[in-house]
């Protein structure tokens, strides 16, 4: 028996006596921690942990096993982990790097994992708000106070939510125990599910492609990585709660100045003002009013402004979007055959084909063609260029110019016969669908005109969507293209307008705000 082991024997023990003598004083919740403690320390001291199989050997058991089953192994857990509360027992990461070691031994595939562990972890985060927007107030009212949950730290933590609400679920996601109880908090706090869900699909994303591809790349050494992943993830906690601490304290800074005052005579506080007036006086002020200006200038241009949950959706969107674009890559390049509703889509159409629906499907599928969009994109940019939108006439055609290229060097690299007895003219590769990834330049052009218009221009966007699905769809109709083709060319324009929109936010927000910062600079000089 090691020290450690017989440091853990002892105090297993002393606790275990402590909780025998003091049994009528200590109730409830201590008494399930300080029993639980007490397991914790036998189970180390018994040596039992060094007894338990090697993770790698069980993963490789469990991927030659479950073979592909392991992506709903992996898909539930992560779904799990905020939907029930899991987390709170085991952390996440490991699943999920496990599922990463199996997709690099190849009895999975990544992408496909990836995209998966996503989806999950955003119907378990989705599932924990709506439980939490349910059960409401009156359930954390009523069961808070045995976690010290007061009806003034309610109030505080809804006034928190309201303004900081989707920093907690991005950052928290790579925080166990934040991971864990963020969701339910921000349902049961009122935080409306259109501004949490854009903060959970960029956070879960970032998330999962971080593990699952860490997983991946070092599977060779997973115990290591498991190791420093749970490292890594402790050490983003506390740094998270340093930089917070000292964010509350300088925000306090003043009530604590009062306290301190107050109790300058107090024999522990005087060597406090002993020690600190002079270190202050010489060292500290002289620093802060060289530093402070510096600081704010920079904070000025490195924070985007406002623009939180507009930047956090764009991202959203477009990672998305190019995931889909990506995802379809990945496997048509090792096979260009059918993959899932390729061949069921194709059946629905040909079940519902009539001269007048054929007619129809070819005029809305030249709604898609390049010519089309083309003019699109030159009449909204003569409308931008009048009005002085230079960021947005930037997005719509250097989106498209760059959707145009993806489309054609895809096509080059996929050669993917398109579908047999197509209804209208079609040449060269069928992925992806470039009157689909076109398309998408409706709902860009509708979202730039509609901007800074208000939500009474909903409808003009609600329209764009309905056509570039309508457009896509017809391809499928008309026999030129799969359901994949299509799917594909979506994700590819909505991933690439979305990643513009998102750069342009940041860069206008710092022009902006840098602006902001200099003016009073220049009226001082003045």
């Amino acid at each position: 028996m090691s020290v450690g082991q017989t440091v853990a024997a002892v105090l297993a023990v002393a606790l275990a006596g402590l909780i025998v003598w003091k049994r009528r004083s200590i109730k409830g919740e201590r008494r399930l921690l300080a029993i639980a403690a007490v397991l914790v320390l036998a189970i180390y001291a018994s040596n039992v942990l060094s007894e338990l199989p090697d993770p790698k050997k069980v993963i490789v058991d469990i991927a030659e096993a479950l073979g592909p089953w392991t992506y709903a192994l992996v898909g539930v857990m992560a779904f799990l982990e905020t939907g029930a509360f899991v987390g709170l027992i085991a952390p996440g990461e490991t699943v999920v790097i496990a599922g990463g070691v199996i997709a690099g031994q190849g009895e999975i595939e990544l992408i496909p994992l990836i995209g998966l562990v996503w989806v999950c972890a955003v119907l378990g985060d989705t599932t924990s708000f709506f439980i939490g927007k349910r059960l409401g107030r009156g359930f954390l009212e009523r069961h808070g106070p045995r976690v010290k949950i007061t009806h003034e730290r309610l109030s505080q933590v809804e006034a928190y939510f309201d303004s900081h609400g989707g920093k907690t679920i991005l950052i928290g996601r790579f925080i166990g125990l934040v991971r864990a109880l963020a969701p339910f908090i921000a349902g049961a706090s009122g935080l409306a599910y259109r501004r949490f869900l854009p903060y959970s699909v960029v956070g879960t994303g970032l998330w999962s492609t971080i593990f699952c591809v860490l997983g991946y790349i070092f599977w060779r050494s997973f115990d290591r990585l498991a190791d420093i992943a749970g490292k890594a993830i402790f050490g983003f906690g506390i740094t998270v709660g340093v930089i917070v601490a000292v964010v509350l304290t300088y925000r306090r800074r003043h009530e604590i100045r009062d306290w301190l005052l107050a109790h300058e005579r107090h024999p522990l506080i005087r060597p406090l003002f002993v020690l600190g007036r002079p270190v202050y006086r010489h060292l500290i002020a002289p620093l802060v009013r060289v530093i402070a200006p510096e600081v704010r200038f920079l904070w000025n241009r490195v924070t985007p402004g406002g623009l939180g949950l507009e930047l956090t959706t764009t991202l959203a969107i477009g990672g998305v979007g190019l995931y889909v674009y990506a995802l379809y890559v990945v496997i048509l390049s090792g096979d260009p055959g059918l993959t899932p509703f390729d061949q069921e889509l194709l059946d629905v159409a040909n079940d519902v084909q009539s001269r007048m629906l054929t007619d129809v499907a070819k005029v809305v599928t030249d709604l898609g063609a390049f010519t089309t969009c083309a003019a699109v994109v030159v009449v909204m940019s003569i409308v931008l260029a009048v009005r002085g939108r230079i960021s947005e006439l930037l997005v719509l055609v250097g989106g498209f110019a760059l959707i145009y290229l993806i489309v054609q060097v895809t096509k080059a690299g996929i050669d993917r016969p398109r579908p047999t007895d197509p209804l209208v003219e079609t040449s060269g590769s069928s992925f992806p669908s470039a009157h689909a990834a076109y398309a998408t330049v409706w709902i860009a052009a509708a979202l730039v005109y509609t901007r800074r218009l208000g939500l009474a221009s909903a409808a003009l966007v609600t329209a764009a969507i309905a056509l570039a699905a309508a457009i896509g769809l017809s391809r499928i109709y008309l026999r030129a293209h799969l359901w994949s083709d299509v799917a594909g060319g979506w994700g590819l324009g909505i991933g690439v307008f979305g990643l513009l929109t998102a750069i342009t936010l940041v860069v206008e927000y710092m022009r902006h705000n840098g602006q902001g910062a200099e003016e009073p600079a220049a009226r001082a000089e003045r």
